[in-house]
């Protein structure tokens, strides 16, 4: 546009034979020499200060332009816009308002006279370059705003699929930890305990140490199906079409006979469904509690009893043992183990229930787990074996 409008301003000159013909395109020429530096200088480009004195460097030679032709006062209009964006708010407008007065000025001081008409087209033009580049920055400011909230969406994204790949992955690890503790180590250590008989049954009872080699090897069987099952989180086997009491009782007999301890099963109330996620839960917790009398408490016997009490479901293991203290429990170690309590508790809470322990050296202990039946609690959800993994 400023090119067109200076050639304009030259060819209009020369054709019409006007006064100073040739200063007005020698002076049109020179600013557009002037004006297409301006682009190529790299100054320009990085400092507001060299582009102020480049503007002004044009507006000075559009001047001398204005005072040799009358038609140099539409070379304004794209100076406005030049101003605006070069410019910062403030001093643009200024600069815009002052080259509107200018181009009147100059238009008038030609024709000899003044009157609004030949203020209305540089001041309506200064008004629309003003709209037009304050509208375009609006909706630029705008646009970056929105550029900048989609980058930070995109990274609360990116950071919230971390987080929930983050914790299916600790999900799946305590999963996996609590159903190697509850079925492979357990069954591991009865393995271990049935061999040890069998060892010292050798020299004196063959038949009893072929018997608990049998035990032994059986153990082994029921724990590889265990093994394969959690591995790809199905129920336990022992539940496999049968319910949890039947389950229940069926521990308590193989316990009995695989080990010197009395265990006996006993049903309180009328037995109800329950979600899987109860049944895994309070046959896990039966197991570990029963593998705990077994390697720890030397009890002669155990009672294991399931309540089914309406709203809720109670599972209380007692033994006859040595007992302990349920506050001097020391923090659980790879060699030593210690997991079980806390493996307990953790199905409980994740099913929104309450476990206790009473125990006391020399006084046996009773270990109370109860899971409230509310479809709408905690334990309505998924089954913690049937977690969503990463």
């Amino acid at each position: 546009m400023v090119v067109g409008l200076l050639a304009l301003t030259a060819v209009r000159a020369a054709a019409d034979g006007r006064p100073h013909a040739g200063w007005v395109v020698a002076v049109a020429a020179v600013c557009a020499l002037v004006y297409a530096v301006g682009p190529a200088l790299p100054s320009v480009r990085r400092s507001l200060r060299a582009a102020a004195l480049w503007l002004t460097a044009v507006g000075a030679v559009w001047l001398v332009l204005l005072g040799l032709s009358p038609d140099a006062v539409w070379v304004a209009f794209p100076l406005n816009f030049l101003q605006l964006h070069l410019l910062p708010r403030r001093a643009g407008l200024v600069a815009v308002v002052v080259t509107a007065a200018a181009a009147i000025s100059g238009y008038a001081a030609h024709q000899g006279t003044f009157s609004i008409a030949m203020a209305i087209g540089p001041a309506l033009g200064a008004a629309v370059a003003v709209a037009v580049v304050w509208g375009y920055q609006a909706l630029y400011r705008e646009s970056d705003q929105r550029r900048r909230l989609i980058e930070e969406l995109t990274a609360t994204r990116s950071d919230l699929a971390a987080a929930q790949h983050t914790a299916g992955v600790l999900a799946e690890r305590e999963r996996l930890a609590r159903e190697i503790h509850d079925t492979l180590a357990q069954g591991l250590s009865s393995i271990q305990l049935l061999l040890r008989a069998a060892e010292r049954a050798l020299p004196t009872a063959p038949d009893n140490a072929a018997r608990y080699v049998d035990q032994a090897r059986q153990a082994a069987v029921d724990n590889l199906a265990e093994a394969r099952r959690f591995v790809v989180a199905l129920a336990p086997p022992a539940l496999e079409g049968t319910t949890l009491p039947d389950a229940l009782e069926r521990l308590c007999a193989t316990t009995s006979t695989r080990h010197q301890v009395t265990t006996d099963f006993h049903l309180s109330g009328e037995p109800v469904p329950l979600p899987t996620a109860h049944e895994v839960a309070l046959l896990r917790i039966a197991q570990s509690a029963l593998a705990n009398t077994v390697r720890h408490a030397e009890a002669r016997s155990a009672e294991v009893t399931l309540h089914c009490l309406g709203d809720h479901v109670a599972l209380d293991v007692v033994d006859d043992g040595r007992g302990f203290d349920p506050d001097g429990l020391s923090a659980p170690d790879p060699e030593t183990g210690g997991f079980g309590i806390a493996a307990m508790r953790s199905r409980v809470h994740a099913l929104g229930g309450t476990l206790t322990i009473e125990s006391a050296p020399g006084d046996g202990t009773t270990l109370k787990v109860r899971l409230p039946l509310n479809r709408t609690s905690p334990l309505s959800a998924p089954d913690p074996a049937h977690e969503a993994r990463p």
